[in-house]
């Protein structure tokens, strides 16, 4: 384990104190700033695509790194970002959606859905079924014939439990499922009841609980954080397609991710939790700086490509 780096990386993301009280646009940028001084892969194709339904100010992008890019895709992946629905972005979270690209011999559509609390629940989630379904559109006639390409969808923190309410709300709806589900340090408890918050605070600069419970009252804005049609812990599971969940084994929403792991148990779906000793929220997002960035990261697409095949 690389102790090294991540106390590094701990000095560097705890210099600057608690900024939730900075305006929203301030701390949109700081994140966006803060993640670009991360090493980003070499020979990527990255090219912005207009998705028809998809509502001012999201935005979409094709994200595609695999190694051999002179064939057909073998695969497609939507990938929805982190940041408490509030701050994050296609700009910060490129680099991480390159590096699960190349991982998982996959193009990716990168979604940067409406963020509160300019657009509360349900935005965030309207925007992820438009490019899903743009996604599956996309993917048949990629595939040159009457059926889709394999497609997974995968997200971290906020974008990990959102992926969770996609797949069940398509379910619930009849429509075309993801294949598999991969789910980074997933933030699926807005209600703030997630013990390791208040038991991880010191290990973990990424989430404290002043942060998380002002992000979570953007996006709820009012709503019950126990609403089955938005909570990760309540939805309706039933149904759903494998399931991989990634969580840092000091990171401060742990336990969000061993519920959702219990959850996923209890309604029959086939759920794999990997918790990696001493990595902090989202630790894929400091791939080219963290080495077990880049082992998770590649671990996943991995995991996708054996889903896939299958």
């Amino acid at each position: 384990m690389s102790k090294g780096q991540v106390h590094l990386l701990r000095q560097i993301l705890g210099a600057g104190g608690d900024t939730s009280d900075l305006p929203i646009a301030h701390i949109r940028r700081n994140f966006d700033r803060l993640l670009s001084r991360f090493p980003a892969l070499d020979d990527v194709d990255g090219r912005p695509v207009e998705v028809p339904g998809l509502p001012d100010p999201a935005r979409a992008e094709w994200i595609d790194a695999r190694l051999d890019r002179s064939r057909p895709a073998p695969r497609s992946l939507l990938y929805l970002h982190g940041g408490g629905f509030v701050i994050g972005s296609l700009d910060s979270h490129r680099g991480l959606i390159a590096r699960l690209s190349r991982a998982a011999d996959a193009r990716c559509l990168g979604l940067e859905y409406r963020k509160a609390p300019e657009h509360p629940f349900p935005a965030a989630l309207e925007d992820a079924l438009v490019a899903w379904r743009f996604l599956v559109q996309d993917s048949v006639v990629e595939a040159g014939g009457s059926e889709a390409m394999a497609m997974a969808m995968a997200g971290d923190s906020a974008g990990g439990g959102l992926a969770v309410v996609t797949a069940a709300h398509l379910r619930r709806r009849g429509e075309s499922l993801p294949a598999a589900l991969i789910c980074l340090s997933p933030w699926t408890d807005y209600a703030g009841t997630t013990p390791s918050v208040d038991r991880h605070t010191s290990l973990d600069p990424v989430v404290q609980r002043p942060g998380l419970e002002k992000m979570a009252a953007h996006y709820l804005a009012g709503r019950d954080p126990w609403d089955p049609q938005l909570c990760p812990l309540t939805i309706e599971l039933t149904g759903l397609p494998p399931m991989l969940i990634h969580a840092g084994g000091s990171e401060a929403l742990l336990d969000d991710a061993v519920r959702l792991h219990q959850r996923a148990a209890q309604a029959d779906v086939p759920a794999e939790l990997e918790i990696w000793p001493d990595m902090i929220h989202a630790w894929h997002l400091f791939a080219g700086r963290l080495d077990e960035g880049d082992q998770a990261l590649e671990a996943a697409g991995q995991w996708l490509q054996r889903q896939l095949a299958s």
